[in-house]
């Protein structure tokens, strides 16, 4: 960690990163308002009129919590039903040069459903397994509309908070189109655009099969449309790599400043939700004190990680590895040590799931801090959009116990938060935990779970745990150690995971939006001397501690039996 190129990427990420947060917080205001007005209108505001011509929406119609959530359902089960169908019948497709054969029906499910709920967990090799038009069609559009749900439930519930005696939250239709074409569609072209200028490809051609210098042998090169599917990947927070090797492949990621850009990508809207948050509720400090919050716990992170794969394994220092090296088990080498824990950080505190290193190879303390993260809830930035409503789940647990220390009715934003609210706040956590658990559990002790481990101990526990945490969180990224889609056919990884990410997405979201219809009808009281503030640092400690000890006392015993185990043994030099 004495790296002074590493702390200097650290800081202008960081930095990067607050520049970037105002500007597209004011942008995001714009264009969750349905009538507010953005530079893009000359252009884009035909097509949102056609959209909802040809769809019979009528914009100015809200919704209230009931209605948007059935429209958010339907929207959902109807584009995971056509992908797949294109999955199961891909080879009867146009754009499938390589004439790859349609997906099983539980891989097909899988994918299906990990694509839908903004998971993007691959139980296949892209460049082995997908026509281009799987890619481009059922899996790149549901890069874009995935995110555009999760920001539009962040937008309901910021909305709820906001108005008073409301009942209705906006329209679902509306939110999501306009997210889409004034948001996503066009940052997405942009940074398309610069990755191709990095050397990222983008082509409908067929496989190469070049001869190799050293042995003559012949090397199957995999080519495809990649640029424009790693763009909405990270933007949209989903992660799902075109080729298997994900972002530590050179096709997908080939210079150090395509790195930088991918890992910004994925913080750039969740960070930004947080202003858009302040300036929504009209109170910018607690904006920022969110931000603060989510800031600071990112930053923890990545400092453990760092140092967990810089000191490196004491077994392979004992076989005469450089300790100066650090731990570069599973790492791309062009990357190193800082830029896999960043990236490793970044994308398990976002639930984006792209990968530059293989988390299997991580040191046991290395490799928690991703799993830790992604056990939180992912609301250290979080997913676009699941970053916020993830997040203001725990703020408003953190101002209910605020109010039962001091002995007076919890106050938010000038909202009382009571019974009913609490209720759901736990009914999202309890159901998460309960999930996420006791799958793994099931797995654990089941013959079909070990058969897929390519591990033993605490190592092969921590591989499922990971996988179910990942899909409950709506994560994707995986230990890399796991066998989710056997040769032998076996569909009970395929089909637990995919339950698992049905519950995480949808059990989490109908709650939340119930929260916010209620938030939005109770009236605004005026702050009082006892009315605990919900900014400066007294706030911003007790809702990191609320996150922490929520994770802590969920995953605690979980995490000592697989990670924390696993770095004593290794430290006694015993090997699994």
């Amino acid at each position: 960690m004495n790296s002074p190129v590493a702390w200097l990427q650290l800081v202008l990420y960081v930095a990067a990163l607050l520049l970037i947060t105002k500007p597209l917080g004011l942008y995001l205001v714009q264009v969750l308002d349905p009538q507010g007005r953005t530079w893009l209108d000359r252009f884009v505001r035909p097509f949102e009129r056609l959209t909802y011509r040809v769809c019979g929406i009528d914009p100015a119609r809200e919704q209230g919590w009931l209605g948007y959530t059935v429209s958010l359902l339907v929207f959902s089960v109807v584009g995971l039903l056509l992908t797949y169908v294109v999955l199961r019948f891909q080879d009867h497709l146009p754009l499938n040069p390589q004439h790859f054969p349609g997906l099983s029906s539980h891989l097909a499910f899988n994918t299906a459903v990990s694509f839908t709920t903004n998971t993007n967990w691959q139980s296949y090799g892209g460049e082995t397994t997908m026509s281009y038009f799987s890619q481009m069609v059922a899996l790149t559009l549901h890069n874009f509309t995935s995110a555009a749900v999760g920001i539009a439930v962040a937008a309901a519930l910021v909305r709820g908070l906001a108005r008073q005696s409301a009942k209705t939250l906006g329209n679902f239709w509306a939110d999501t189109v306009r997210v889409t074409y004034y948001l996503l569609v066009p940052l997405s072209l942009v940074l398309a655009l610069v990755l191709v200028s990095q050397g990222m490809i983008q082509n409908f051609h067929a496989y190469t099969a070049a001869k190799t210098l050293e042995s003559g042998a012949v090397q199957t090169i995999a080519q495809g449309p990649v640029a424009s599917q790693v763009a909405i990947k990270m933007l949209g927070t989903n992660g799902g790599g075109f080729f298997n090797a994900n972002a530590a492949h050179p096709f997908e990621n080939p210079t150090p400043l395509s790195n930088f850009l991918q890992m910004l990508a994925i913080f750039s809207i969740p960070s930004a939700l947080t202003y858009y948050l302040g300036r929504v509720v009209k109170n910018q400090r607690h904006g920022w004190a969110v931000w603060s919050a989510m800031a600071l716990m990112f930053l923890a992170g990545v400092f453990v990680a760092w140092r967990a794969e810089a000191v490196g394994n004491p077994i392979h220092q004992k076989a005469g590895l450089a300790v100066a090296d650090g731990n570069l088990e599973g790492k791309e080498v062009r990357f190193g040590v800082f830029n896999s824990a960043l990236f490793a950080t970044i994308t398990t505190d976002a639930s984006c799931g792209a990968v530059n290193a293989m988390h299997d190879s991580f040191t046991p303390l290395g490799g928690l801090v991703p799993l830790f993260n992604i056990q939180t809830g992912e609301v250290i930035f979080g997913g676009v959009g699941a970053g916020l409503y993830g997040m203001l789940i725990f703020v408003v647990l953190a101002v209910f116990i605020a109010g039962l220390m001091v002995g007076r009715t919890p106050e938010y934003l000038g909202k009382k938060i009571e019974a009913y609210d609490v209720k759901l706040v736990m009914l999202v956590l309890m159901v998460l935990a309960a999930a996420l658990l006791g799958s793994t559990a099931w797995a654990s002790v089941s013959t079909w779970g070990q058969a897929g481990l390519n591990n033993a101990g605490p190592h092969g526990f921590s591989e499922i745990l990971y996988a179910y945490s990942s899909s409950v969180g709506n994560n994707g990224s995986a230990f890399a150690g796991l066998t989710a889609n056997p040769a032998d056919g076996n569909p009970h990884y395929n089909t637990t995971l995919a339950f698992a990410m049905l519950v995480g997405r949808f059990l989490m979201i109908v709650p939340i939006l119930a929260l916010a219809g209620n938030l939005a009808s109770k009236r605004l009281i005026p702050a009082s001397a006892g009315t605990f503030r919900t900014e400066g640092a007294t706030f911003v400690v007790l809702l990191i501690g609320t996150v922490l000890l929520v994770g802590a006392l969920t995953h605690l015993p979980a995490l000592a039996i697989g990670p924390v185990v696993e770095h004593y043994l290794m430290h006694a030099g015993t090997l699994f």
